[in-house]
C-alpha cells in the first residue's frame, strides 16, 4: 500500500507563557508582512504590465535586503524561516489560483491571494523541521521562541515534516503536524449506505437510521445575545471591550468546538459501518443565500461530507458524490415513478403509481444509495464525483480544510512524544 500524506487533527494546545506569546505575535506579524509586501510587488507589475515577479527575486528584495534597511528590520527578530514559508504559501496561493482560472483545478473558482490582516480571525505561521523539533520531556521547541508546553491530543504515528503554529481571535493557539503515514485500512464491511441531509434531521440513512440535528448555535443564542450586548456597550478601544470580544469569540469557539466533535463521531462511525458511503452534492454556498442562512451554516454539512471523505480514503472505503440535480425527493424508492417537485413542507408523501407512503427523507436517502452505486458500476468513481480508498489507488489523504502545511525535506524530527 502507498504511503499517504495527512495533518494531525489541530486540537494538540500549547500554552505558551508571556514572552512566548509576544514572540509568536511578532512572528505573525512578521510572515504578514512578508506576504503582503510580496503581493504588493506582484499586483504592482501586474497593473504596470510588467513580468510576473519571480520567488527568488522577491526573497531577495522583501526577505534579506529588507531586514537590511530601517523601517523592516525587525524581521531580523524572528526566524528566517518563517518568513520564507510565507512566500511559499503566497507562491502555492497563485498557483492555485492559475489553475483555477486554467480550468485544471476542479470545484469552485479560487480567487486571487488577498492581503491579510492583524484584525484576522487566525493568524498563523508554518514551520519545516529547520526550525522545530520534538524533546523528549512533551515539549515542541520553535526557533526564537522557546520551548513550547503543549497538551497532546494523541500519539503523532511518524516523525513531523511540517508544523503550523495557530493563534485564533479567542487567544486559543493550536499545532498542526504533517505526517507520512500508511493508510489504516479497516476491515470489508457487508452494508452500503446511502446519506440524504438536511435540517429538520442533520442526516438520514438508506436503513432508516435518523441522525438529529443538535443545532449548537440555536441553543447558545441567547448566551450569545447577552455576550454582544455588553459588547456593544463597552467604549471603542478600551481594555473591557478587549475583555468582552474575546468571551463573545470563545462563545463561538465552544460552538465550532462542539459542531466538529459531534461530526467527527458520526462520520467515523458511518465509516466504520459501511464499506461504501454515498451523499449528495448540495449547493451549500446557493443555500446560505437563503431564509436558511443560519440553520444551513448551523448544520455544517460542507465540514460533515469533507470528514467522510478522507476518513473514506484514509480507512479503505468507498465515497461518492451523487450530483445535485439527482431528483432523490422526487422518485420512488420502490418503483420509480417520478413523482415531481415537492415542497420543504411535505414530508411524507404517496406514490401515484404504486401507492408507497414515503418519509421524504429516508426515500431519497435510499434513491441516492441507488444511484451512487450505478456512478460508482459505471466506472466514474475516479472522477470529481467519486473516490476510491488509498490502499487501492495509492491517493494521498487529503488534508481537513481548516489546517494549513504541507510536507518539506529536512533533517527528520522524533515520532511520537516519549513523555506520553
Amino acid at each position: 500500500m502507498g504511503t499517504t500524506i495527512s495533518r494531525t487533527d489541530p486540537r494538540d494546545r500549547p500554552y505558551p507563557n508571556a514572552s512566548q506569546r509576544r514572540a509568536l505575535a511578532q512572528a505573525f506579524g512578521c510572515a504578514r508582512v512578508v506576504w503582503n509586501d510580496c503581493l504588493r510587488d506582484r499586483k504592482q507589475a501586474h497593473a504596470a504590465g510588467l513580468p510576473y515577479v519571480t520567488s527568488t527575486e522577491l526573497s531577495r528584495l522583501r526577505i534579506t535586503q529588507a531586514k537590511r534597511t530601517e523601517e523592516r528590520a525587525w524581521l531580523a527578530d524572528v526566524s528566517a524561516v518563517v518568513l520564507q514559508q510565507s512566500l511559499r504559501d503566497l507562491d502555492a496561493a497563485y498557483k492555485n489560483f492559475f489553475e483555477s482560472l486554467k480550468g485544471k483545478r476542479q470545484g469552485q473558482k479560487i480567487g486571487s491571494p488577498r492581503y491579510r490582516s492583524k484584525k484576522d480571525t487566525r493568524q498563523s505561521i508554518r514551520l519545516n523541521t529547520n526550525a522545530f523539533s520534538l524533546t523528549a520531556n512533551g515539549t515542541v521547541y520553535v526557533a526564537k521562541v522557546g520551548h513550547l508546553k503543549v497538551k497532546w491530543s494523541r500519539r503523532l504515528p511518524a516523525a513531523p515534516t511540517s508544523l503550523t503554529v495557530t493563534e485564533e481571535s479567542c487567544g486559543r493557539y493550536f499545532l498542526s503536524f504533517v505526517v507520512d503515514t500508511k493508510p489504516d485500512v479497516l476491515p470489508e464491511a457487508e452494508s452500503e449506505t446511502g446519506i440524504d441531509l438536511g435540517l429538520s434531521a442533520f442526516a438520514v440513512l438508506s436503513d432508516g437510521t435518523k441522525i438529529f440535528s443538535p443545532r449548537f448555535l440555536r441553543r447558545a443564542e441567547k448566551k450569545l445575545k447577552r455576550l454582544q450586548r455588553e459588547l456593544s456597550r463597552k467604549q471603542k478601544g478600551s481594555k473591557n471591550r478587549a475583555k468582552a470580544r474575546i468571551k463573545v469569540a470563545r462563545q463561538h469557539a465552544r460552538v465550532t468546538d462542539r459542531r466538529r466533535d459531534f461530526h467527527h463521531q458520526d462520520s467515523t462511525q458511518i465509516i466504520r459501518d459501511n464499506q461504501a458511503v454515498y451523499v449528495e452534492d448540495l449547493a451549500v454556498s446557493g443555500l446560505a443565500r437563503t431564509r436558511l442562512a443560519k440553520s444551513v451554516h448551523d448544520a455544517g454539512w460542507s465540514a460533515f461530507v469533507r470528514m467522510l471523505e478522507y476518513k473514506a480514503v484514509k480507512h479503505g472505503r468507498t465515497f461518492a458524490k451523487v450530483g445535485r440535480a439527482f431528483p432523490s425527493s422526487q422518485v420512488c424508492s420502490a418503483c420509480g415513478f417520478r413523482e415531481g417537485p415537492k415542497p420543504l413542507h411535505v414530508r411524507e408523501w404517496a406514490c401515484g403509481a404504486c401507492g408507497t407512503v414515503h418519509d421524504r427523507d429516508h426515500n431519497a436517502a435510499r434513491n441516492i444509495l441507488v444511484e451512487g452505486r450505478r456512478i460508482v458500476a459505471a466506472g466514474r468513481a475516479e472522477t470529481q464525483n467519486a473516490s476510491w480508498s488509498a490502499g487501492k489507488t495509492r491517493t494521498k489523504v487529503p488534508a481537513q480544510r481548516r489546517e494549513a502545511g504541507s510536507p518539506r525535506k529536512g533533517q527528520p524530527t522524533q515520532a511520537g512524544i516519549p513523555g506520553l
